[in-house]
């Protein structure tokens, strides 16, 4: 213990005197820095302030980019919106929801109305920024973006017009228009032919302020500098003084502060920015944000080319004033000074610290060892009670934990290892794995050790093995134990038996096979039934060629028809059971749908001697789901309801919005037998019935369960069989489905249109 309190002592000692020359040292190179930031201080100045302009001019060319971007994105929606059918034929239907789409997308840009001009140049159609769609008649051909867009050789190209606050619909705006001339050069179902007539001029018009201010407006430089934003004659289309924006940019300054000079910025716009060039520069203003006086400032400028067909272009500047960056090198000059005492101090006290501080070494030298000691004895026993811990989980483990050598011989095992092979009378350590397993088994898992062994990796494995004359499954894995010198001197077996599991895996594969079996039966018994209800939807078609639209012969093949496609809807959900073939989803009313069902069954409610009570909701929204397979659904539900009541009874069909109002709930109640109790968890199951062999096919509920599903719904019931209470029995089944929202219901008109009709 004394040499290391001398070793310490020395050590300490020369660090104190390293401190101390290093101290000085660090004085000298102090008054040297401090006497050279002195003359190099103008020149800071400067450096600082163009990497400030340069620092502008990068935020300059990203406002820039910004609004290129804004134009071109709006361009790009102009163009999509001018290959739509609906606006090429001017669909009565559709023209409005089309343009209001396209407006949504780009009223933040600054976009306030879209117009389409008729071919005459007689009539407008009109959506503007409120979503509202009207048509006005006028001379339209007269204007220059008409008679400009209606020439051949600009088809395909985009007209950008002069920027004006001078127009009737947007007084005291900057306004820009953007026109496209319209082809019918687009086909769909209803045009299948294109003309490639011209249908008219399509436009946007722009509030050019609010698509600049979008880009600009949150452009800061420094702490107060900002953006403003000239076009190509010199208008300001974007500043923070808003009695700026529409003002000529070489007068509205002198009008202001009359007694100053601008003709620096007067020169920088005129042979820089109206040249479309990008640079930085200084000059001399009369304001700043809320300060009037005389000041310089720094500016860096970048060019915004719109990219159409007319060479015009914008220029956005950032400025902010010289003041900002010289008082941030004074600044810095003024904290470098406190920095450099503070140092001069500090090495000071350090210097006087050091030395008190060497005194009282030598006392907390010797209580820090014998504290280490003890710390020291103290870990020594907390590793023993750890290891004691240890052990003990090692022995409480339910999975076989043994360690064996490369050759297979057992090193040590848990209490759980030695109980599965109670069968061994003698101690099994030292003995190897051809002694416990048969010679199959044990050469598995003796390759396995080798390769621990040589690659020095874990290996995780399941893997069956015989003990005597029974046979297990192991989830094993296997890592090396290393010594010392990074060798592998063993490996560490943890197994699981997983015998009662593999067995259940295999149950269920047996199942899925027997599932897939007669899924593929399913498959083919529906495509055998395609054939017979294709030729009764051919022949309803004739029939309804034949008969008076509004004689009862009508109604009636119109009611096979619908019937028939009702088939092949359920051949198609039958299909389903082999296949997943991608469905549309449409928005449905309910209460529509079960009136047509109860249409459709109606009869049969007098002969079976039903009494049926409906109690449906009105206005409520659509739900998620398509007619046909709804109506399916409830069909199945109807039928089941005759089934169980035989001798006749009460059905009800009622329909609500649940309490969160994102559901639709319809319920199917009926004073039927029930279910037993032994049944209630089969009744989804497919080809599950409880009825007469020719009678069903236990496809009903399963199929509504999978057409429900898809649209994201659930189906529940409520049941009380006759046998557990013959004044309460019935059964009630409620379906559960999700509120359709208005973009899905747009969609979905969508797609009802463009979907091939039967």
């Amino acid at each position: 213990m004394k040499k290391e309190k001398t070793y310490f002592s020395e050590k300490y000692y020369n660090i104190r005197r390293t401190i101390i020359l290093a101290g000085i040292l660090v004085m000298v190179l102090l008054v040297v820095a401090f006497c050279l930031s002195m003359f190099s201080a103008g020149q800071m100045k400067e450096i600082i302030s163009e990497d400030f302009n340069r620092q502008q001019l990068v935020l300059a060319k990203y406002a820039a980019n910004r609004m290129e971007n804004s134009l071109d994105f709006i361009k790009r929606e102009l163009s999509l919106l001018n290959l739509s059918p609906s606006i090429q034929y001017l669909e009565k239907v559709s023209w409005a929801s089309r343009m209001n789409t396209t407006l949504s997308a780009v009223k933040d840009n600054g976009v306030l109305e879209i117009r389409f001009i008729d071919h005459k140049g007689r009539t407008a159609y009109i959506v503007d920024e409120r979503g509202m769609s009207h048509v006005i008649q006028g001379r339209f051909a007269d204007t220059d973006y008409y008679k400009w867009a209606s020439l051949k050789k600009n088809k395909n190209r985009i007209y950008a017009g002069e920027i004006t606050r001078e127009n009737e619909e947007y007084t005291g705006q900057l306004v820009m228009r953007l026109a496209v001339a319209t082809y019918e050069q687009s086909v769909d179902e209803a045009y299948p032919v294109a003309t490639g007539n011209l249908s008219g001029v399509l436009f946007f018009t722009i509030d050019v302020t609010r698509l600049v201010e979008n880009a600009v407006k949150s452009i800061k430089s420094g702490k107060t500098g900002y953006a403003w934003v000239i076009d190509n004659k010199g208008m300001f289309l974007y500043h923070p003084h808003r009695e700026f924006i529409g003002e000529d940019a070489f007068n509205v300054r002198a009008m202001r502060k009359s007694k100053i000079s601008f003709s620096q910025i007067n020169m920088i716009q005129k042979e820089k920015m109206l040249e479309g060039k990008e640079g930085t520069g200084r000059y001399t203003s009369g304001w700043h944000g809320g300060i009037e006086t005389e000041m310089k400032k720094l500016i860096a400028y970048a060019p915004i080319h719109p990219r159409t067909h007319s060479q015009f272009f914008w220029s956005v500047a950032v400025v902010a004033p010289l003041s900002e960056v010289e008082d941030a090198v004074h600044s810095v000059f003024i904290r470098q000074f406190y920095i450099q005492g503070s140092i001069f101090l500090a090495i000071i006290l350090g210097g006087v610290y050091i030395i008190s501080f060497e005194r009282r070494w030598s006392k907390t030298l010797e209580a820090e060892v014998m504290k280490k000691t003890q710390d020291l004895k103290n870990s020594l026993e907390e590793l023993k009670k750890s290891e004691e811990q240890y052990k003990t989980l090692v022995e409480s483990a339910e999975d076989l934990i043994f360690t064996v050598d490369e050759e297979g011989n057992i090193l040590s095992m848990n209490r759980c290892t030695a109980n599965f092979f109670r069968d061994f009378p003698d101690d099994l350590i030292g003995k190897t794995f051809r002694d416990l397993f048969s010679e199959e088994s044990a050469e598995l898992q003796l390759r396995i050790i080798r390769k621990v062994f040589n690659t020095e990796k874990n290996v995780n494995v399941k893997y069956p093995v015989e003990v005597g004359n029974r046979e297990y499954w192991f989830s094993s894995n296997f890592a090396p134990l290393k010594d010392e010198e990074g060798k592998v001197f063993a490996v560490l077996g943890i197994s699981r038996d997983i015998t009662k599991g593999k067995k259940l895996e295999e149950e269920q594969m047996y199942n899925t096979e027997k599932l897939a079996s007669l899924g593929n039966l399913s498959a083919g018994v529906a495509h055998e039934l395609n054939n017979p209800v294709a030729l009764i939807l051919g022949f309803s078609d004739i029939l309804l060629e034949k008969v008076e639209p509004d004689s009862k012969s009508h109604e009636i093949v119109k009611t096979i028809e619908r019937q028939a496609l009702n088939c092949k809807r359920i051949v198609e959900s039958i299909l389903s059971y082999a296949r997943h073939p991608e469905a549309i989803e449409y928005s449905a009313d309910v209460n529509e749908n079960i009136e047509k069902v109860i249409s459709v069954v109606k009869n049969i409610l007098v002969t079976e001697k039903i009494t049926l009570e409906k109690r449906l909701t009105k206005d409520l929204p659509k739900v998620r789901g398509d007619s046909g397979h709804l109506q399916q659904v409830f069909m199945n539900f109807v039928t089941n309801a005759f089934s169980a009541m035989k001798e006749g009874g009460v059905l009800t069909v009622s329909t609500n919005l649940n309490s969160a109002g994102n559901k639709v709930e319809i319920l199917f109640k009926d004073t039927g037998h029930g279910i037993k109790r032994e049944y209630r968890n089969k009744i989804f199951e497919a080809f599950f019935t409880t009825k007469k062999v020719g009678e069903g096919t236990g496809l009903g509920l399963s199929v509504s369960y999978g057409i429900i599903n898809k649209y994201n719904g659930d189906i529940s019931f409520e049941t009380v069989a006759e046998e557990e209470d013959m004044e309460r029995k019935g059964t009630t089944f409620k379906v559960s489905l999700p509120v359709a929202s208005l973009d899905s219901e747009h969609q979905t008109d969508q797609a009802q249109r463009l979907a091939p009709r039967i």
